[in-house]
């Protein structure tokens, strides 16, 4: 393995705080190449944001690093430890057992931590050989910008690259590495680890450097008195509201993310891990879309309720810090506010009522929004389709019920007597708006394009054939999925009855 890929990436500085917290937190290990390497996509996008160079993505230097067979000069590729809770149940230790963090490098988004996912085993790989195959790896880079487009936190994806060399998992695959960039990678999982081993100190420097580095509300908030001046209170706090405000984004644009054991739940309130995800298409609160998941924990309407058994284990981890039981469970028990107000407001958006409701405050509002879901999931309508569908009615300047645009909503329902129930009392809310600001508002709140399975499978096939088109012209679309794209209908459209039979499990 070459120690470093020189020219490309000699004027970025690189940091590695997880050296610099000790060795407690990571174990240095270099990623271990891949055969014959290649380009599968950059986005050139987030390469923007960041403002690195240009020919950050361009020279042979930035393949051979971004596919784990040479170092940029500085960097120092180390595995991090944490433990968890997976499906439930106490794991013990887990760990990077297929992510290398290269270091952060400063950026116009603040420092980001660079990190290969599938450059080969760790120390915590459990057996593992370290790798991720190319169909899961199309589907994380993908869904990790879809989500940016939609405005949600989440981990972005800087590069894709593939090789020929093969992996095993259910069958005979090609290995793939993601190059994953955020502000920080840090988990409920790794607060866990040193909690259950009762190692306080190490517990209270990670703490101390995700409010000092990443969070320094924690310490302004505490200075002014909030949680008695509890500083680690506070940083359960600010978790606490991140976290809600992330999962009902998820609700309102139908993610399911599959598997949110607690060692895949950021602090910083980032959507993490990409692996056995689905954005609905029929809308069933009950839809499962990990194939794994056999008794259903992770279904969509369990989501925000796992959400905070998780941050439970997080406030249970960070208790020896906090010491107080009742302060930790008043900042735990402030999520069954958070979420319902951050939900609510997320309909009102969707629904164009944002102007006339207070967040989580608005009967009327929440009256519409939970009559529509049972409609919706009575004849598992498909989700997006329908939200553009009711924000272009909207658009339309018309509220009667025969418009085109209006039938092209009630051509969704079967009962078409309960959506005319339920489409006369919306009109009613929407009477005395601005209904041309409602429109430019559920225009932006209800995504045209989203990640559906189909079309990340079809991605996928093309792909393993040496056809990387689809993967490309996915990307730029779901960069700006509220845009109307009117030469890129086709992916806006109802899923094929295919769609259904595809099986999504943790295997990648």
């Amino acid at each position: 393995m070459s120690t470093s890929a020189p020219s490309s990436h000699d004027s970025l500085t690189w940091h590695q705080p997880w050296v610099d917290l000790g060795e407690a937190f990571a174990t240095r290990v270099n990623p271990t190449p891949l055969n014959a390497p290649y380009w599968i996509n950059r986005n050139t996008a987030l390469l923007q944001d960041l403002d690195w160079p240009s020919q950050g993505l361009s020279s042979p230097d930035a393949l051979l690093a971004f596919s784990g067979c040479a170092l940029p000069l500085g960097a120092q590729p180390v595995a991090t430890v944490y433990s968890g809770h997976q499906f439930g149940m106490w794991a013990g230790q887990l760990g990077d057992g297929r992510a290398l963090s290269l270091g952060a490098v400063d950026s116009a988004l603040g420092r980001q931590d660079i990190q290969l996912k599938g450059a080969g085993p760790t120390p915590y790989s459990r057996r593992g050989d370290g790798r991720a195959v190319l169909r899961s790896s199309i589907r994380e880079y993908l869904c990790s910008e879809a989500m940016h487009g939609l405005g949600i936190a989440t981990t972005r994806a800087l590069c894709l690259t593939g090789s020929p060399q093969t992996v095993y998992r259910e069958e005979m695959e090609t290995a793939a590495v993601v190059t994953r960039v955020a502000p920080s990678f840090v988990r409920f999982g790794h607060f866990e680890h040193f909690a259950a081993q009762g190692q306080h100190a190490p517990l209270k420097i990670l703490a101390d450097h995700v409010m000092t580095q990443h969070l320094p509300e924690c310490a302004t908030r505490a200075a002014g008195g909030e949680h008695q001046g509890n500083v680690f209170a506070v940083l359960l706090q600010v978790v606490t509201e991140k976290t809600a405000l992330m999962l009902a984004q998820w609700q309102a644009v139908g993610f399911c993310h599959g598997v949110m054991n607690t060692d895949n739940m950021s602090i910083l309130g980032l959507t993490l891990d990409y692996g056995p995800f689905q954005f609905l298409d029929g809308f069933n609160p009950r839809h499962i879309c990990n194939h794994s998941d056999t008794q259903g924990r992770y279904a969509y309407h369990r989501q925000p309720n796992v959400a905070y058994w998780n941050l439970y284990c997080l406030g249970q981890a960070l208790a020896p810090l906090i010491n107080n039981q009742d302060l930790t469970l008043a900042v735990l028990e402030s999520y069954k506010t958070l979420f319902p107000q951050a939900l609510d407001r997320a309909m009102a958006l969707k629904l164009g009522l944002a102007e006339t409701s207070a967040p989580g405050a608005h009967p009327e509002c929440r009256a519409l929004t939970d009559s529509l879901l049972t409609l919706l999931a009575k004849e598992q309508v498909d989700f997006t389709v329908f939200w553009r569908r009711l924000s272009q009615a909207v658009a339309s300047a018309s509220l009667e019920p025969d418009h085109p645009a209006w039938v092209q909503v009630r051509d969704l329902f079967l009962d078409r007597s309960a959506w005319a129930d339920w489409q006369t009392l919306y009109a009613q809310a929407l009477q005395n708006s601005d209904r041309a600001a409602a429109a430019r508002t559920m225009l932006a709140h209800n995504p045209k394009y989203v990640l559906r399975n189909h079309l990340a499978e079809i991605a996928i096939r093309q792909a393993k054939l040496g056809d990387f088109s689809e993967v490309d012209k996915l990307l730029n679309l779901l960069q700006s999925p509220f845009d109307e794209h009117p030469t890129q209908e086709a992916y806006a459209q109802l899923p094929p009855d295919w769609a259904s039979s595809i099986e999504i499990s943790c295997s990648s």
